[in-house]
């Protein structure tokens, strides 16, 4: 069997439905689809009579109003959070406020490592920095309710507080923005490291799930094969790096227009974070030299 990667962008269910997925899970999809986020972000309901939302979604009304009416009758125990990204986390408040149940999950946002001298962070306005859980989640620790368990697994990467929530009853994985049948994940520092990704991608290829509920798009239906095709794709990412540095380029700004050939210009951004990504991790096996002691989109870049 090949391990190419196959992504899957075949239509999910509307935004709004609630979505009976199997005998434990819904899933109800807000409507801030987009070229980052897909059809929306993919809030989930886990159990049935009590129950947990997984990622209630962005700070939007209408959302908010569709989750509750799809729990009208049961307690919702807990709300968990896989990472504070907007499009997951905001909700929070409004969905405590409705119903009383325990936050838990990741730890308030974080990057990876500290912001270099005259470093912008440009993903900063994509934090929810008013998240505060009631209940830490650390790697192993759970939540069990009548017919439900809910396992953290920690898996920092897309950023440095990412978990991911194992269902034992269904052997499944709710993976957040880490493993996405419709897209790479975006690995952009200083929120993310392709370091910790790719530790949490190896973390994952020996654990035993039968399928993944992402953050966005449909289900990962075939957990190992796709994790070793994203491995692969990462692999196949650095090499073109090192091929346009052994070509001559010194600078992101001219690698990614080579290494991305097609990508519409407004995605260009979001492709230099990936690349720098990359670059960190090569300078920090030292494979790379750059010229700044922590590498920078502005850097100049050159093999060792």
């Amino acid at each position: 069997m090949s391990d190419e990667i196959e992504f899957d962008r075949a239509a999910t269910t509307p935004t709004g439905e609630v979505a009976q997925l199997s005998p434990l899970v819904r899933r109800v999809i807000a409507g801030n689809g987009g070229p980052m986020t897909f059809t929306g972000t993919c809030s989930y309901i886990v159990g049935r009579g009590t129950v947990a939302i997984i990622d209630p979604g962005p700070d939007d009304p209408a959302h908010i109003a569709q989750l509750l009416a799809a729990v009208q009758g049961e307690t919702v125990s807990h709300i968990l959070v896989t990472h504070t990204h907007r499009d997951h986390s905001p909700a929070v408040p409004a969905i405590k406020a409705a119903t009383g149940a325990i936050v838990a999950g990741c730890g308030p946002h974080r990057a990876a490592r500290e912001l270099a001298l005259g470093e912008i962070n440009r993903l900063d306005a994509a934090a929810d920095r008013d998240y505060a859980p009631e209940l830490l989640m650390g790697d192993g620790d759970a939540i069990a309710m009548p017919g439900w368990t809910l396992q953290a697994v920690d898996t920092p990467g897309h950023t440095a507080n990412h978990v991911a929530f194992t269902l034992p009853e269904e052997a499944t994985l709710f993976s957040g923005d880490h493993v996405m049948a419709w897209s790479t994940s975006i690995v952009a520092p200083p929120d993310g490291s392709m370091a910790a990704y790719m530790a949490s991608i190896d973390k994952l290829r020996g654990m035993d799930h039968a399928l993944y509920w992402p953050g966005h798009g449909g289900p990962v239906t075939e957990p190992q094969r796709f994790l070793r095709g994203l491995a692969q794709h990462r692999r196949l990412r650095e090499a073109a790096i090192l091929s346009r540095l052994g070509a001559g380029d010194e600078t992101i700004a001219a690698m990614v227009p080579a290494i991305y050939q097609g990508l519409p210009v407004a995605l260009h951004g979001a492709a230099s974070l990936s690349v720098l990504a990359q670059l960190e991790d090569l300078v920090l096996r030292g494979i790379v030299a750059s010229d700044d002691p922590l590498p920078l989109l502005a850097s100049r870049f050159q093999l060792v």
